[in-house]
């Protein structure tokens, strides 16, 4: 076990809410229904239920604050202090019955993260970070250490990465305009995977993976991983390498160095 600072209530209380949520999630785990959207994405009782579980622990302890969530309407917006939840980040992976999803909790104060969660309940692994006090990882046997991201990576031919899917870029553009040359990426990459959703900028932070993008982005997929990525040395930003407003992009790379992130827009671009 390595010593960690104590962690904020706050802190304290955002692993509480995963936790919380993987008592809903867990027992649905390969026996839950699926059903569209209207906007065609897939939810199943388990996202709506570890949602309403954590809004409720939420309301009852923290009453003025607000709440963003996928599955509920915003609560309290343009409070000082806003926790932003994704019960299941992967429910594609989650009605698959694939390990590779993950339960995301934020708290912002003026809209800025102030600490993230992405607890993986079917691995039994959680990565955290609270501003100034680094990245956590928690692993199933309940041995803690603080991660970093991976170093002296400074080109994709290098670089191991990976990509949630292949939607909104040139292989799969839909109505993206200029899409991003994922086909690039992934010809140029040293080795390059499909990890998904959350848990590949989870393994960014601990140094697993150099780099990962994210072609579609909401503010409750965003929000827990910036701080993460942040407080394990990492750098982020949209695929335009805009890094302002980083909860509201509606795409998100990470990367282990500021040079690998600067070649992985490069090629994205098709300017390498």
């Amino acid at each position: 076990m390595t010593d960690t600072p104590t962690p904020s209530t706050f802190m304290q209380f955002a692993l509480e809410l995963a936790g919380t949520a993987a008592l809903e999630i867990v027992p649905r785990f390969q026996r839950v229904d699926v059903r569209s959207k209207s906007d065609g994405s897939p939810v199943t009782e388990a996202d709506t239920e570890a949602e309403r579980v954590m809004r409720e622990r939420i309301q009852a302890k923290f009453p003025t604050h607000g709440i963003m969530g996928e599955e509920e309407d915003d609560l309290n917006p343009g409070a000082e202090w806003c926790w932003v939840l994704d019960p299941i980040d992967g429910t594609s992976s989650f009605a698959l019955g694939l390990p590779t999803f993950g339960t995301l909790v934020a708290l912002l104060r003026h809209g800025y993260p102030v600490l993230g969660v992405i607890n993986m309940p079917a691995l039994k692994e959680t990565v955290y970070a609270e501003m100034g006090s680094g990245c956590w990882y928690l692993n199933r046997m309940g041995d803690l250490e603080r991660v970093n991201v991976s170093r002296g990576i400074t080109r994709v031919s290098e670089a191991y990465l990976s990509t949630t899917g292949l939607y909104n870029t040139d292989i799969n553009p839909l109505d993206s305009i200029s899409p991003p040359s994922m086909s690039s990426l992934i010809r140029s990459s040293r080795k390059f995977r499909f990890v998904g959703d959350c848990v590949q900028h989870a393994w960014v932070a601990r140094g697993l993976l150099d780099g990962a993008v994210d072609p579609k982005m909401n503010p409750w997929d965003n929000a827990a991983i910036i701080p993460c990525i942040l407080e394990a040395g990492g750098i982020l930003s949209d695929l335009s390498g805009n890094t302002d407003n980083l909860v509201h992009a509606p795409h998100l790379v990470t990367a282990a160095t500021p040079a690998l992130h600067d070649d992985i827009l490069a090629t994205l671009a098709g300017r390498s």
